[in-house]
């Protein structure tokens, strides 16, 4: 999630790594919804201010003795400007989350611009590849041969690019995960959390 204070800030520079992900400028709109947000608050602010003010009135006209029925309507009015305009505060804040939740994160300066996977680049590599007096199979052929690896049936549960691991291959993912988990935090000093399974939408 952005910020919306960097995109204040930033507004060209947004857009740019927007329109690098292929997609139109954005800043203008959200800075214009975020603009509405922020008059909002100050209306309310300066109401709420003006409320407390008022009650204080009132309560001096009662101590003494003195009729403090215009102040009361006044203090009616004012609350019911600033029921309003929390409302639309909150609708408006909805608002700006959702549009900035919509959006990509922004590549990093040295990622190379393209449509798709091909437009990487290979800065270097370790190592050079086996050559077999056999042709070799990757390891989707492999898995899905083994049955160990069912890309249809993820596809339907969570769309492209996932897979469903299954038998000696989703121990292996396990078995993987324990070993990286005890030697980050045993030898490098990372510290082992357990978060909530369930986090609220914001989070």
């Amino acid at each position: 999630m952005f910020a919306m204070s960097w995109i204040r800030a930033n507004p060209e520079q947004f857009d740019a790594g927007l329109v690098r992900r292929g997609l139109e400028p954005q800043a203008a709109a959200v800075l214009q919804v975020d603009a509405r947000r922020r008059k909002c608050l100050t209306d309310l602010q300066a109401a709420q201010t003006e409320r407390n003010t008022t009650s204080r009135d009132i309560g001096a006209r009662k101590a003494a003795g003195e009729d403090a029925a215009d102040l009361v309507r006044q203090v009616g009015d004012l609350k019911r400007t600033i029921s309003d305009l929390q409302t639309r505060a909150d609708q408006l804040d909805a608002q700006v989350q959702t549009m900035l939740s919509e959006l990509p994160n922004l590549p990093a300066a040295d990622v190379p611009d393209g449509p798709d996977e091909r437009a990487n680049q290979e800065l270097w590599h370790w190592g050079e590849p086996p050559t077999f007096a056999f042709e070799a199979r990757d390891h989707v052929t492999l898995g899905e041969a083994l049955g160990l690896m069912d890309f249809q049936r993820s596809a339907r549960m969570s769309g492209a690019r996932f897979v469903i691991l299954t038998g000696a291959l989703a121990r292996l993912e396990r078995a993987l995960t324990a070993f990286m988990m005890d030697l980050q935090t045993q030898e490098h000093g990372y510290q082992e959390v357990s978060p909530p399974a369930l986090v609220r939408e914001a989070a």
